[in-house]
């Protein structure tokens, strides 16, 4: 088996590497050895890596799961890094994302940026540089999360911690009004269950998603927000999962 080293000169760990598997990063690279010396380099710092082949797959895995930072190569077989990077960034997705490319001109560089990546490695690169790069990313952290969120006359407040529709409060139980800040955050995009179950219920250690309880949850919060109210805000996906928007004219 190729080791890490023959591709990157990986270093030993070091002792004050990351230690938290809850910093999960995406790896989308579709060359077999650089993939696996990636992959075993960064779980070796601490990082709990899942790793996709081809942009299509990347693309469900960010939709599906929770990931705190992608790296993406540009050259993928069927969709490009930069449309994958170009559709995630249209559709609000804001996860942090680090290209690779074995392109090193400017007009390249520039066009990776401006599609919304957030750094730029090209290949052949440190293993060390591009740790670097990573650490940088995530101490950046996610932008300042806005106090006041609105989708029509659906309108929370999260500095008073308060939901109101067409100027009438509704009243939600505190994880009620968890599930719906979660899905305003992620307007526009499909929630699946599996990422509630993560990021609302903080039920990490489950194989499965808490399915039932995650339904009996959205039912109510639909009953609270769209029924009796013009237009309908709060939708299923069938096999997918829920997403928050307006409905279509």
């Amino acid at each position: 088996m190729t080791r890490p080293s023959e591709i990157l000169q990986l270093p030993a760990a070091s002792s004050a590497r990351y230690t938290k598997e809850s910093v999960r990063i995406l790896l989308v690279e579709d060359e077999p050895k650089l993939s696996a010396a990636l992959q075993e380099g960064l779980q070796q710092e601490g990082y709990a890596v899942s790793v996709a082949k081809t942009g299509e797959e990347g693309f469900f895995l960010i939709y599906s799961e929770h990931f705190d930072l992608a790296v993406l190569d540009v050259m993928l077989p069927g969709r490009s890094g930069l449309e994958v990077l170009g559709r995630l960034r249209k559709n609000g997705i804001r996860i942090p994302v680090l290209l690779l490319t074995a392109r090193d001109s400017v007009e390249d560089r520039v066009k990776g940026l401006d599609t919304g990546a957030d750094d730029y490695l090209v290949k052949p690169f440190a293993f060390p540089e591009l740790l670097a790069r990573l650490r940088a990313l995530l101490r950046r952290g996610t932008p300042e999360k806005p106090g006041r969120l609105s989708l029509g006359d659906l309108v929370l407040d999260a500095n008073a911690h308060s939901v109101s529709r067409a100027g009438i409060p509704i009243d939600l139980t505190a994880r009620e009004y968890d599930l719906l800040e979660y899905l305003f955050r992620n307007q526009g995009s499909v929630v699946s269950r599996e990422m509630l179950t993560r990021d609302v219920w903080k039920e990490t250690a489950r194989a499965t998603p808490i399915d039932n309880v995650i339904d009996v949850h959205i039912a109510r919060l639909r009953r609270k927000i769209d029924e009796g109210f013009s237009g309908k805000l709060l939708h299923t996906v069938r096999g997918v999962g829920f997403t928050l928007r307006e409905e279509n004219p």
